[in-house]
């Protein structure tokens, strides 16, 4: 078992049928689930047992593989080496569209790897240059990342997360201590398609961004999806606003293909070319990926 951080005991929480109830509030992302005894958040896998929130999947390893740092994707940094990719269950946003829902919404094989053992896999090849936190959002497993990614800084490896960015202030400044590049998931740039299709907000992620890019190398993703956020001026919006930030910040354009729940045809490659050249109006480097 491993205690989980950012929580808070609660009690005096009124509920319809008129008894006030007792449990925690976790304080990690701004979604700050009151969870009741035996009950865990939207994450699935940050649980209250007996006034204790434990953090589920500690170490619990559904993936693992030696990936180039250009799958993350990561163009900007240390290009043509390779990171020790890993990632567990779950997930604090509900996309329509996950890539990635076997992991994210279900609970598939693991096997537990102990922070200093998954430091003690890194290779020898000096084209490894570390850890990379993925495939499912990092987030949740955010104890886990902390740990080993210390144990990592120690033997001077980088760490890498992938995420979706919805996490509070304080545990991101946390963890940005460990942090040497992370690619952020800007699904979309409207309100209303976070709230509709990702159960999440987008102000929550652009605040994480402006927080990461003056911490550590950043880079973002957004998964063009026809119908929903393949407007010029939605992406002309989100390339003036990362502008805005620093220009040299590279954007990712990613093709969709249906998965989990939406079967919207995949994205006309001729509209991720268009969309580029908006974008390059603003932004130094900007790539086109899933073609």
């Amino acid at each position: 078992m491993r205690e989980a951080m950012f929580y808070t005991l609660v009690s005096g929480i009124d509920r319809p049928c008129g008894f006030k109830e007792t449990g925690i509030r976790c304080g990690l992302c701004p979604h700050e689930c009151f969870i009741a005894e035996g009950g865990s958040g939207r994450c699935g896998v940050r649980t209250h047992r007996k006034g204790i929130l434990e953090a589920d999947s500690y170490g619990q390893i559904s993936s693992l593989a030696y990936d180039p740092i250009e799958k993350k994707p990561l163009k900007r940094f240390h290009p043509g080496s390779t990171v020790l990719s890993i990632g567990t269950f779950g997930c604090n946003l509900r996309c329509d569209f996950c890539q990635n829902w076997k992991i994210a919404r279900q609970h598939p094989p693991v096997v537990y790897i102990p922070p200093k053992q998954l430091v003690e896999m890194v290779p020898g090849d000096p084209r490894c240059i570390g850890i990379a936190y993925t495939y499912n959002e990092p987030v949740t497993f955010y104890e886990y990342m902390l740990d080993a990614g210390r144990l990592a800084r120690e033997r001077g490896y980088c760490n890498v997360m992938v995420t979706n960015g919805t996490i509070q202030k304080e545990p991101l400044l946390q963890l940005g201590s460990i942090l040497d590049a992370v690619n952020v998931d800007v699904k979309a740039f409207t309100e209303d398609f976070y709230r509709a299709h990702c159960a999440g907000s987008l102000e929550w992620v652009k605040q994480s961004v402006e927080i990461l890019a003056s911490i550590c190398h950043v880079e973002i993703t957004t998964l063009i999806i026809p119908g929903l956020n393949d407007s010029p001026e939605e992406i002309r919006q989100l390339a003036a606003w990362l502008a805005g930030i620093r220009r040299d910040i590279p954007l990712h354009l990613s093709r969709y293909f249906p998965a989990y729940r939406r079967n919207t045809p995949a994205t006309p490659p001729g509209t991720l070319k268009t969309l580029a050249a908006t974008a390059s109006e603003y932004l130094d480097h900007v790539f086109l990926g899933n073609l």
